[in-house]
């Protein structure tokens, strides 16, 4: 399966003040995912993104809120982003079939966003670097299971260099320039 621009979007889910502290890996993964989401929008893929109860976890990162300024977030109390009505249908009013899933926890959310993309008819893909759990553990087998049930798994920079496509163009050498 190819990833093209006009075939995805992208979507953050719960990087969230309260939780992330907690996470392996924590001072890598957010980093990652501002780079994942300068790089889709100067690729034209749209982006979207979560907050799980953030009357307890508290809200965004700001250094991810920082990317998406003109964005809410999408609030949800379901582990699983495809329980909430309000994502199915932002999702389906995209347009787009491939969902690129950026975020924490690997083992929960992630996994049973990931699963449910599945059975819904989406190509989810699962950005390694940008995606967490408290245990390294947990986060290994929840990549296995997610392969298992069909979603694949990629990184930042092969998403970027995939989407992008061709080398010696102005797109290519923004890209670089972000990923360097």
């Amino acid at each position: 399966m190819r990833i093209t621009d006009d075939t995805t979007i992208g979507v953050i889910v719960d990087i969230q003040e309260k939780l992330l502290p907690f996470i392996s890996g924590a001072e890598t993964i957010v980093p990652a995912t501002v780079r994942l989401i300068r790089g889709l929008q100067l690729v034209g893929v749209p982006v979207i993104y979560t907050e799980q109860y953030p009357k307890g976890l508290g809200p965004t990162v700001p250094d991810i809120i920082a990317e998406l300024p003109l964005l809410d977030p999408m609030i949800k109390s379901s582990f699983s982003c495809c329980d909430d009505n309000p994502f199915r249908e932002a999702l389906a009013q995209s347009g787009k079939k491939t969902v690129l899933l950026a975020g924490i926890e690997a083992h929960v959310c992630m996994l049973q966003t990931a699963v449910d993309l599945v059975e819904l008819g989406y190509n989810p893909v699962v950005i390694a670097d940008c995606t967490g759990s408290r245990s390294p553990f947990d986060r290994d087998i929840a990549f296995g299971r997610m392969r298992h049930e069909g979603v694949r798994i990629s990184t930042v920079e092969s998403i970027l260099f995939e989407l992008t496509r061709y080398s010696g163009t102005p797109r290519f050498k923004e890209i670089s320039r972000l990923v360097k």
